[in-house]
């Protein structure tokens, strides 16, 4: 009798661990979900700014057409994406071309001094370090849920549940550069 109430209790204990695992690996896969929303919420915004921006910067520079249409078609790209990959190649994109209308506004000290483009500038700046810590955030949950996909016992249960490791979202390249600061 003792040897069935402790094999009725294994099989709880093993049962228990099934279910322990399997929820784990929805909390982690949800809390990744959910931040990647997060991430698309914050470039939804900055990408909601873009038309803004470039009315502002057009009454300034007319004659700099090609860098707003690159602007503008960098935002419409990004809007288009559907795909992990895809949004950050974009968002690369428009971050790029953003840049260029910032470097514009060098060349116009009555744009610099405009006080809706100060404004815009200060909100992307704002949606700038939301994207830094919604990216922060995905990273922190791919690696919670990396570190239970490859330790023992998760590691038996993702090959059970046929859970796999994930990306992190990396800086491409050439974001990772130095900046190069002349002072001739």
């Amino acid at each position: 009798m003792v040897l069935v109430w402790i094999l009725a209790a294994l099989v709880v204990l093993i049962a228990l661990a099934f279910v322990y695992y399997y929820n784990r690996f929805v909390v982690l896969e949800n809390r990744i979900d959910n931040a990647l929303s997060q991430i698309d919420v914050q470039l939804r915004k900055r990408a909601d700014l873009v038309p803004s921006l470039v009315k502002t910067v057009k009454g300034y520079a007319k004659h700099e057409k090609e860098i707003m249409k690159s602007v503008t078609e960098a935002r419409k790209q990004l809007l288009a994406q559907k795909e992990l990959k895809g949004k950050i190649k974009a968002n690369n994109q428009l971050q790029q071309a953003l840049k260029s209308i910032f470097a514009l506004a060098e060349n116009y000290p009555q744009l610099k001094a405009n006080e809706n483009f100060l404004q815009l500038q200060q909100e992307l700046a704002n949606i700038e370090d939301r994207i830094a810590y919604a990216r922060q955030y995905y990273n922190d949950a791919i690696l919670a849920y990396n570190n239970l996909v490859e330790r023992f016992p998760g590691v038996m249960f993702a090959k059970l549940y046929n859970k796999k490791e994930r990306e992190y979202l990396e800086i491409p390249q050439e974001a990772r550069a130095v900046p190069k600061i002349d002072f001739d």
